[in-house]
C-alpha cells in the first residue's frame, strides 16, 4: 500500500489515507503514517505527543500476513487447551458428586447435556466469541485490556470500575493455580482406568509432570510452540470421534440439545438441581482465554476455531459420555472408579488417548501459566504491581518468563495436587475464580459499551440480563461448595487485589511527595547560570531518568549540589507507559529542548505499551537515528544516573499503617531500576534520597 508523500510536515489523522483492512489477523498492528520530511521532525514529535492524549486509532485491530486457517490452527494450541480438556472431568464430577444426578435416568442425562450445551452457547458462543470480542484495546483482549480502556478514558465511576478490573485480574491468578492441577490430574487418572494396579502412581506422576512443566518455563515455549496447534487439533478430532461412536449407539441423546430438558431438570430437582450448575461450570472453564488471547490470533481465527472444530468436538464428546452413562448407570455409583471419558474409550485406544490427554493438558497448563505471566507484566506496566524481573524467552511478542510468578504458581499447584489428589475433588473448588472473572468481564464490557461507545440501554440491558443471569447462577452454585474449599480461589484473588491496590495507592502518595521534593525543572535550569560558585562543565553525556519534564530528577540535583558540576550534554528521559498493548517505533518518541543559554538539556519522552519490552539505551539510539538527538551524541559511553529512593514510614494520612508496611516491604524487594529500564550496569550510578510515605 502506498501513502501519498507530503513535504510540508505531519499529516493530520483526519486527512490520512484510509488503511485497507486485510484479514490475516495476528501479531502486527496497523501502522500509523510516518512523516516523510525529516525537517518536520519537531512538528511530528509534537503530534506524536498529542496522539496519546486521546489515542488515534484506538479501535485499530490486529493484522498479520498469514491465512485465516493457519491462524486458527495456531489459536487452537493457545486458546482452546483449557476448555478443550474439560471433558476429562466435567461429567465425572457432575454424575459422581451431586444428589440430583445420583439416580441416572434419561431425563437426568438429557437435562445435564442440555445444561452443558446452553452454558457453552451463552457464555462462550454468544458472549465471548460473539459480543465481547468486539471490545479490544488496539487488538488486545482480556480484563486488563478493558481496565486499561476505562483507566485511559477517565470515565465516570472509573475508580470503581478499575478496582473491579484489578480484582478480576487477581482472580486470574487463583484460576492459574487450579487449572494445571485439575487438568494434569484429570488426564493421568486414565492410567488408573487402563491399569488399576498403577493407581498409586497417579499423584506422583502428576506432581512430576507439573514440576517439570514449571522448571522448563525459563526456556520458553517458542521452540515447541509450533506443536501446540497440531496436538490440540488431533485431540479434538480424537474426542469427537470417541463421542460420535457412542452417540451413534443411541441418537436419541441429541434431544439433550433442546433447552426444554434443562428447564425440566431444574424444575424437577429444585435446589439440588441448582447446585449441579457448580459442575456444569467446569465445561466453560477456559472461556475467558478466548478473549484474553485475542491479540495473538485475532477475533476471526478464534471464532473459526470455536465454531468450526472446538464446539462440535466438545459437544459430541459430552453427548457420547451421556450415552455411556445412560447405558452403564451402575458405574456412576462408585465415585472412586467412575471416569466416563476413559471408560467409554475403546480398550485398544486407551493408552494412546492417555498419552494424548497428557500432552493436551500440559498445553492447557502452559496457556494458564503464560497467561499469568502476561497479566503480571501488564499489571506492572500499568502501575498495579511493583517492578518484577521479566525474562524474554524468544523474539516473539508475549514469550516471557516471570520467575516469582512461576514458582509461586508451582508451589500452589503442587500443594493442591497433593492435598486433593483427584480431579473430581478439585472440581469442588474450581469455577469460583472463573465465574467471578466472567461476571467482572461482563460488567466492564457493559461500561465500555455504554460510556465509550455510547450504546443505548435498550441494546445493553437484554445482553446484561442474559449474561449476568447465567454467570451469577454459575458463580453462586460454585460458591455454595465453600466447605469443600471453594473459598480458596476467592481468598487468593482477594489477597492479590489487596497487594495491587496497596501498591497503586502507595505509589501515588510517594510520587506526590517526590514531586514536591524534586521541584520545578525549569526553575532549576534557570538558576544554574547565577549559581555561585559557578557550575563546572565536565565532558561526556549524562542521562537522567525522571517521570516527566515538570520536575527535576533528584540525581541531577544531587550532582549539581554536591559536585558543583554538570556534564556538557544532558539528556533527561521520561518513560510514559500508555494504556495500550504496543506503541510502534514511529509513535514512541518526543523530544524537546529545555533551559536557556549554556544550560540547555534534551528532554526525551518515550512511550511504551504495557506489553512492550523496555530499554532506555535502545530508545536513545532510536532517537539519535531518527534525528531527534544530535547525530554525533556519544551514547555508547554515556553515564546513566538513577535516583534510588528510600521510603520512610510517617504518620501522614492516606493509607492505613499496615498497608504502608506492606508497600514498603514490596518497594524494598522490587526489581532494580537498572534492570527495569535496561540500563548498562557498568555505566549506571545510583544516587540515594529519602521520600516519606
Amino acid at each position: 500500500m502506498r501513502h501519498s508523500r507530503q513535504t510540508n510536515g505531519y499529516v493530520p489523522a483526519a486527512t490520512r489515507p484510509a488503511l485497507k483492512r486485510t484479514f490475516n489477523e495476528a501479531a502486527h498492528k496497523l501502522p500509523h503514517w510516518v512523516p516523510s520530511d525529516s525537517s518536520a521532525k519537531a512538528e511530528a514529535s509534537a503530534a506524536t505527543g498529542r496522539r496519546f492524549d486521546v489515542p488515534v486509532g484506538a479501535d485499530r485491530d490486529v493484522v498479520a500476513h498469514v491465512g485465516r486457517a493457519a491462524l486458527a490452527l495456531g489459536a487452537l494450541g493457545v486458546v482452546y487447551g483449557n476448555i478443550g480438556t474439560s471433558p476429562l472431568y466435567t461429567e465425572q464430577v457432575i454424575f459422581g458428586s451431586y444428589r440430583a444426578t445420583a439416580h441416572v435416568t434419561p431425563a437426568v442425562v438429557y437435562g445435564v447435556a442440555s445444561l452443558i450445551f446452553w452454558a457453552l452457547m451463552v457464555v462462550v458462543s454468544v458472549k465471548y466469541a460473539g459480543v465481547i470480542m468486539r471490545a479490544h484495546n488496539r487488538g488486545e483482549g482480556g480484563i486488563m485490556a478493558l481496565t486499561a480502556l476505562l483507566q485511559r478514558n477517565r470515565v465516570v465511576h472509573g475508580l470503581l470500575l478499575v478496582t473491579l478490573g484489578i480484582f478480576g485480574a487477581a482472580l486470574f491468578f487463583g484460576d492459574g493455580i487450579i487449572t494445571p492441577a485439575i487438568s494434569v490430574l484429570g488426564s493421568i487418572q486414565g492410567v488408573e482406568v487402563a491399569s488399576p494396579a498403577l493407581a498409586h502412581l497417579v499423584v506422583p506422576l502428576s506432581v512430576g509432570i507439573l514440576i517439570a512443566l514449571f522448571a522448563l518455563q525459563r526456556f520458553g515455549s517458542g521452540r515447541i510452540g509450533w506443536l501446540f496447534g497440531p496436538v490440540i487439533l488431533v485431540w479434538f478430532i480424537t474426542i469427537g470421534a470417541i463421542g460420535l461412536g457412542e452417540v451413534l449407539k443411541d441418537p436419541a441423546v441429541l434431544q439433550g440439545l433442546s433447552p426444554s430438558w434443562a428447564v425440566r431438570f431444574m424444575v424437577a430437582h429444585g435446589a439440588a438441581g441448582y447446585l449441579v450448575l457448580g459442575g456444569v461450570v467446569l465445561a466453560v472453564t477456559g472461556a475467558e482465554v478466548l478473549y484474553a488471547d485475542r491479540g495473538h490470533s485475532g477475533a476471526g481465527p478464534i471464532r473459526l476455531g470455536w465454531f468450526g472444530l472446538a464446539l462440535p468436538a466438545l459437544m459430541t464428546n459430552y453427548l457420547g459420555q451421556a450415552v455411556f452413562i445412560l447405558h452403564h448407570p451402575a458405574l456412576a455409583q462408585d465415585a472412586s472408579t467412575f471416569n466416563p471419558f476413559y471408560q467409554m474409550t475403546p480398550g485398544w485406544a486407551l493408552w494412546p488417548v492417555v498419552m494424548l490427554a497428557a500432552m493436551a493438558t500440559v498445553i492447557a497448563s502452559q496457556a494458564a501459566i503464560s497467561g499469568a505471566f502476561s497479566v503480571a507484566k501488564q499489571a506492572v506496566q500499568l502501575g498495579f504491581l511493583p517492578r518484577l524481573r521479566v525474562a524474554y524467552t524468544s523474539k516473539r511478542a508475549g514469550d516471557i518468563y516471570v520467575p516469582i510468578v512461576n514458582w509461586s504458581l508451582c508451589i500452589g499447584v503442587v500443594v493442591l495436587t497433593l492435598v486433593f489428589r483427584s480431579a473430581d475433588k478439585l472440581g469442588d473448588i474450581y469455577g469460583v475464580a472463573v465465574t467471578g472473572t466472567f461476571i467482572l468481564n461482563t460488567i466492564l464490557f457493559l461500561a465500555v459499551a455504554r460510556l465509550l461507545w455510547g450504546a443505548t440501554k435498550r441494546m445493553l440491558v437484554p445482553l446484561g440480563v442474559l449474561f449476568l443471569t447465567v454467570e451469577v447462577a454459575l458463580f453462586s452454585s460454585s460458591i455454595a461448595k465453600v466447605e469443600h474449599g471453594a473459598w480458596l480461589s476467592l481468598a487468593i484473588g482477594l489477597l492479590v487485589s489487596i497487594v495491587m491496590t496497596t501498591w497503586r495507592r502507595g505509589q501515588l502518595i510517594v510520587t506526590r511527595n517526590r514531586f514536591a521534593q524534586e521541584g520545578s525543572l525549569s526553575e532549576f535550569l534557570d538558576g544554574l547560570a547565577a549559581k555561585q560558585p559557578p557550575i563546572q562543565r565536565v565532558p561526556g553525556v549524562a542521562v537522567f531518568l525522571c517521570r516527566d519534564k515538570m520536575t527535576t530528577p533528584l540525581a541531577l540535583r544531587a550532582e549539581v549540589w554536591h559536585a558543583q558540576a554538570l556534564h556538557e550534554k544532558v539528556v533527561i528521559v521520561s518513560v510514559d507507559t500508555i494504556s495500550v498493548p504496543h506503541v510502534e517505533k514511529t509513535d514512541r518518541l518526543e523530544m524537546e529542548m529545555l533551559g536557556h543559554g549554556l544550560f540547555k538539556v534534551f528532554h526525551l519522552t518515550t512511550r511504551t505499551g504495557y506489553q512492550d519490552k523496555l530499554s532506555v539505551p535502545e530508545e536513545l539510539a532510536l532517537a539519535r537515528m531518527r534525528g531527534l538527538l544530535e547525530r554525533n551524541l556519544d551514547l555508547e559511553d554515556a553515564s546513566y544516573f538513577v535516583s534510588s529512593i528510600s521510603i520512610q514510614l510517617s504518620d501522614a494520612p492516606g493509607m492505613r499503617r499496615w498497608r504502608k508496611h506492606l508497600f514498603i516491604s514490596m518497594a524494598r524487594n522490587t526489581l532494580s531500576p537498572v534492570d527495569h529500564f535496561g540500563l548498562p550496569r557498568e555505566r549506571t550510578m545510583l544516587m540515594g534520597s529519602q521520600v516519606m510515605l
